[in-house]
């Protein structure tokens, strides 16, 4: 008797011949499945103003788990709105003097703008459930994270080279296609180094997005950030130490078990000649050379092209029928949207909804600063004059160690290799977590808050500089280091008609972040509550957190609309210039 063959669609995968790899994807994906079940719960429990948080050690894992899925979950949202805000931005010029506008200022809003109407308008929506807290949560994340992953990809389409694009219009690809095939592996790079960077923003602000007050209310989510927040108001030292260890170790698992893979494989979407990297042998990751030994994705993918050929064979009978009917059905929709008419009335109906939700905006604005007087006015700019000369000196101090030491990084190939991962790690740790500890070591050292601040901002904004040199640096094209090499330029000749002048447009990108990192970090860095003690410096930062802290809310828009005006107008009328100064001056042309 002939032994019973199942169909090619239905034969099982030979489980016998998984190798090792097989085994850690299946028990990364049933870890995955289960945390996110675990998180999901969360969402579902009924709401609670302050959830108790646990100070031993065995909770830690699990509140290091719902900080991380609340990361990634804000990071997924963050790329789609990149994808859905550059396409618009770039393929319409009308579109584009309305976006970029609205987002240098969306930018420029600190988390705490957005925190009590998140908080207050969820919950009036979810008032029951924990749902409410949660989302909140994640879209306060979201608002540290999505800026620059938008610009990134805005910045990819402009520059996208035309030929690329006229060869896809002579291959007769659609729209979609050019936009998956061509767009995003072009701007795969920028994506993922700055999905790296908006992880560690959306860390930054970890403690205040999962404990913070609003008025007499204390609100509370189980996570690594609430616990660190708790260890600090009862000055519990060893759980202060776990929630570092804890962090630490998430950050190195993410860095290694997510961004080093991706790194390594967007090196096959770079659009120039250097695929191997800048100089020395190209990057590698275990990770991906483990996983590439893996059956299960291989297998997985044989059984979809079968089960797809298979679906394609049984649906042929109807095709014939479809294709009658296909021209009725889709070419209305098709010529609506292609024709000028039908186009210009959807940007006019798109550009009235955003001007009346702006007008209504800028109106409940209003009702909210006419409570303010001259008195409050005069705070306000006050508070903001030393603010400002916090951040100015905290982006100079940042310069003075982040440009040269990017500089020695960056013109190294095997030194970048070496330290970027351990830098990547320590930029991406949240600074708030360390700032109690630094402003402890300046109390013994009699230094105050109002100078410890600057140095607490420089912890939130140099690592922007920092990384901004060293790619610069680390992209010269050898043929100017020959030619130093050739005319055996000395050290010091180097660096001023070489590195620095490289350098120098990315400087001013650094600058333009490194700045607005400080400004948010005021937030924190000025008003600072620890071990049962708050203490306060006269800013801008504490003013707002103040407002927030004891809900007044005319006084809290008066401060998030300071703020906004002087970091847009800075960066128009500052950082703008300088760097079209820059890229005139020292920019290489391709």
């Amino acid at each position: 008797m002939k032994p019973l063959r199942l169909p090619p669609v239905l034969t099982a995968p030979g489980i016998r011949r998984l190798g090792l790899a097989d085994v850690a994807i299946l028990c990364l994906v049933g870890g995955a499945i289960a945390a996110l079940i675990a998180f999901a719960r969360e969402f579902e429990a009924p709401l609670r103003q302050a959830v108790q948080i646990d100070l031993r050690p065995t909770a830690l894992p699990r509140y290091t788990l719902y900080s991380l899925a609340r990361g990634v979950i804000a990071l997924a949202i963050s790329y789609l709105f990149a994808l859905g805000f550059g396409w618009a931005a770039a393929k319409s010029r009308a579109a584009e003097r309305v976006l970029l506008p609205m987002l240098d200022i969306l930018q420029s809003i600190p988390v705490l703008g957005f925190l009590p109407g998140l908080v207050l308008g969820l919950m009036s929506l979810f008032p029951t459930r924990n749902i409410g807290l949660e989302l909140a949560a994640i879209l306060m994340i979201f608002t540290a994270q999505a800026w620059n992953l938008a610009f990134s990809f805005y910045n990819s389409l402009k520059t996208l080279p035309d030929p690329l694009r006229d060869a896809c219009k002579v291959a007769g690809w659609r729209p979609s296609r050019t936009f998956w095939q061509l767009e995003v592996p072009a701007a795969a790079q920028g994506l993922v180094w700055n999905g790296m960077l908006s992880m560690a923003g959306g860390w930054f602000f970890l403690m205040v997005n999962e404990a913070f007050r609003l008025g007499d209310r204390d609100f509370r989510l189980p996570g690594v950030g609430s616990y660190m927040s708790v260890a600090l108001d009862r000055g519990n030292v060893p759980a202060m130490a776990l929630a570092i260890l804890a962090m630490v170790t998430m950050i190195v698992c993410v860095d290694q078990l997510l961004w080093r893979p991706l790194v390594v494989w967007v090196e096959k979407f770079r659009l120039d000649e250097t695929a191997g990297g800048e100089g020395g042998p190209p990057a590698t990751s275990w990770v991906l050379e483990f996983l590439r030994h893996a059956r299960l994705p291989r297998r997985a993918a044989q059984l979809r092209r079968r089960a797809y050929r298979t679906a394609r064979r049984a649906a042929r009978p109807f095709e014939r029928p479809l294709a009658l009917a296909g021209p009725v059905i889709l070419r209305a929709p098709r010529f609506a949207l292609a024709h000028p008419v039908a186009r210009l009335i959807g940007a006019s109906l798109l550009g009235a909804g955003i001007a009346v939700a702006a007008l209504a905006g800028v109106w409940q604005l209003w009702l909210l600063l006419r409570h303010l007087g001259v008195r409050d006015w005069g705070t306000l700019v006050g508070s903001a004059a030393l603010t400002f000369t916090r951040v100015m000196a905290a982006v100079l101090v940042s310069t003075a160690w982040a440009v040269p030491t990017g500089v020695v990084i960056g013109r190294s190939p095997r030194l970048a290799r070496l330290l970027q991962p351990v830098i990547q790690v320590v930029a991406s740790f949240p600074a708030p977590m360390l700032f109690p500890l630094v402003v402890l070591l300046f109390e013994r050292a009699g230094v105050g808050l109002g100078l410890g601040a600057v140095a607490l901002m420089v912890l939130a904004g140099q690592w922007y500089i920092l990384f901004n040199v060293i790619s610069a640096v680390a992209a010269i094209p050898e043929q100017l280091k020959d030619a130093a090499n050739a005319f055996q330029l000395p050290r010091l000749a180097r660096w001023r008609s070489l590195y620095l002048p490289a350098a120098f447009p990315a400087l001013v990108t650094g600058w333009v972040t490194a700045a607005g990192g400080a400004w948010n970090g005021s937030i924190v860095a000025e008003y600072m509550e620890a071990g049962g003690t708050l203490r306060t410096t006269p800013g801008l930062g504490s003013l707002i957190s103040d407002a927030t802290a004891h809900a007044n809310f005319p006084l809290l828009a008066g401060g998030i609309v300071l703020m906004s005006l002087i970091v847009v107008g800075w960066n128009r009328f500052v950082w703008r210039a300088l760097a079209g100064w820059a890229q005139t001056r020292f920019g290489m042309a391709q």
